[in-house]
């Protein structure tokens, strides 16, 4: 057996593979320490760790890209497949699968056409979920009395949708405060309209009847946080009706094909919101006078009807005049022939006595007669009743149709009125009452005032007055000059005389003695 030799070893460095992958690493960090990479967006992983892994490509050449959690949340544009990106980062390796990796901090869009074709796309996947369909739309309501508004509030679009709606129809404005643009965008603004959703009804806080999103005009970017998904979801899913007015009139987004209603601006969307009062105060105002109309031309013209009718069918005394006057002319004769038939049947009985037979026979016969006579006469007078009932009852029941009509669209009125009226009855009532007690009130005051400030009071206390015949004396020089005088006190009256004899003088005092002191 032949042995094989050695062969002699070269003199080329040994590299372990951590050494070598290293080497690499180090390389490839010093010479790309800092770039920009276009291109676009291939498969793109999420996984539970946060981290976001992504691949990017052109036509011939993939490059992988991750970034990691505390990058990926402060991205402005997340990477979606498909969309042409201009990633910024730093080169490096990964030992473990020996492959190189860009580490990106920083995406942004190539260009508007990339942002529209990811719009598109956008927009017709949620269209396939039926989430812009218009049966899903809720009509707005005509005068709602809680709108919440989503907007951020520094900006001049709250103060244009406050000044609109307070000249149009004052309105209570929940607002949500939200950033219109950025990162925060749309995770803000899809949770301040499921917040209005809600909010339970008859709570502390009022559930708004309607719900504005409105931002001022901007940029495809400064908008992008409304068309992303969350935002689109968030306003299909929404109960309470929702305008969107996101932009001037040139702008559109995502959201606008999932609210009810679009704004082509946020004052337009205050103007869409509510009504004008003053245009509904005169509607009303104008609905009332020709309701007012109606209802007296449906009572005048039966009223008219009726007394046409009444004049056709004349008076009841112009009826029975004849008959009254022809039943006084046989009343006035009735009375002397009855009389001259009972002398003539008196004279002829007296001459020619009649059996008594014959008398009861003959009473029998008129007796009968009369009852006959007396029961074709009821019967003739019912049959007559019978007839003028009938006419009066078709008579009444024209009527009452005609009444009935006329009346039915006012009974309401005619309702209301008279609760007012009974309204006005119990307050009348009342204050009779209240008056007369406010009045005893007023005359009680007053006469303890009477008494207070009267002279009567004074007397109670030792004071009289003194009563002259010309009325009050009120020095001693008046008194003694009367002939006469009165003394009133507290309990009566006295008379009493001035004294005949004149005055004593009053005597004076001596002066005290002077002594002399030796």
């Amino acid at each position: 057996m032949d042995l094989l030799e050695d062969e002699p070893g070269s003199n080329a460095h040994e590299f372990t593979v951590s050494e070598l992958s290293g080497a690499v690493k180090r390389s490839i960090e010093d010479q790309f320490g800092r770039v920009r990479v276009r291109g676009e967006v291939g498969r793109v992983s999420r996984p539970s760790s946060g981290h976001l892994y992504f691949d990017l490509k052109d036509d011939r050449s993939v490059l992988a890209a991750v970034t990691w959690k505390g990058q990926a949340a402060r991205l402005a544009q997340r990477p979606e497949e498909g969309m042409e990106v201009v990633a910024t980062g730093r080169m490096t390796t990964f030992p473990g699968q020996s492959k190189y990796q860009l580490i990106v901090d920083q995406i942004e869009p190539a260009g508007a056409g990339a942002l529209m074709a990811m719009l598109e796309k956008r927009r017709k996947a949620l269209a396939a979920e039926g989430l812009f369909d218009q049966d899903r739309k809720r009509p707005l309501p005509f005068l709602p009395r809680v709108i919440g508004v989503v907007t951020s509030p520094s900006g001049a679009v709250i103060r244009d949708i406050l000044h609109r709606l307070r000249d149009r129809f004052p309105t209570h404005v929940l607002i949500w405060p939200v950033a219109v643009q950025g990162q925060a965008c749309a995770p803000q603004v899809a949770a301040a309209i499921r917040g209005f959703n809600d909010l339970a009804e008859g709570g502390l806080l009022p559930r708004p009847d309607l719900i504005i999103v409105a931002r001022g005009g901007g940029s495809l970017e400064d908008l992008w946080g409304f068309n992303e998904e969350e935002v689109v979801r968030a306003a299909a899913e929404s109960v309470i009706p929702l305008i969107s007015a996101v932009g001037h009139e040139t702008d559109t987004t995502l959201i606008d094909f999932a609210a009810d209603m679009r704004a082509p601006t946020p004052t337009a969307a205050a103007e869409i919101a509510v009504p004008v009062r003053a245009e509904l105060a005169a509607r009303l105002a104008e609905a009332g006078a020709r309701m007012t109309r109606a209802s007296a031309q449906r009572i005048d013209r039966p009223r008219q009807r009726l007394h046409d009718l009444g004049r056709a069918m004349g008076r009841p005394t112009a009826l029975t005049e004849g008959a009254r006057q022809r039943l006084d002319v046989w009343g006035a004769r009735l009375e002397p022939g009855l009389q001259g038939l009972v002398r003539a049947r008196r004279q002829h009985l007296a001459s020619r006595p009649m059996p008594a037979a014959t008398l009861r026979q003959f009473m029998a016969a008129k007796r009968h007669g009369l009852e006959r006579a007396t029961l074709r006469l009821g019967s003739v007078h019912e049959r007559r009743l019978d007839r003028r009932r009938d006419r009066l009852a078709a008579l009444q029941e024209r009527l009452d149709a005609s009444l009935s009509r006329a009346a039915g669209t006012s009974r309401k009125a005619l309702a209301e009125q008279r609760d007012r009226l009974q309204q006005a009855s119990l307050r009348l009532a009342n204050a009779g009452p209240r008056m007369t007690t406010r009045r005893r009130e007023a005359l009680h005051r007053l006469d303890r005032t009477r008494q207070t400030l009267g002279y009567g009071e004074t007397l109670k206390r030792g004071f009289a007055v003194v009563h002259g015949a010309d009325g009050l004396l009120t020095s001693a020089a008046q008194a003694r000059s009367a002939p006469r005088f009165e003394i009133e006190f507290s309990d009566g009256r006295m008379a009493a005389l001035p004294e005949t004899s004149p005055p004593r003088p009053a005597r004076k005092r001596k002066p005290p003695e002077q002594k002399t002191l030796f």
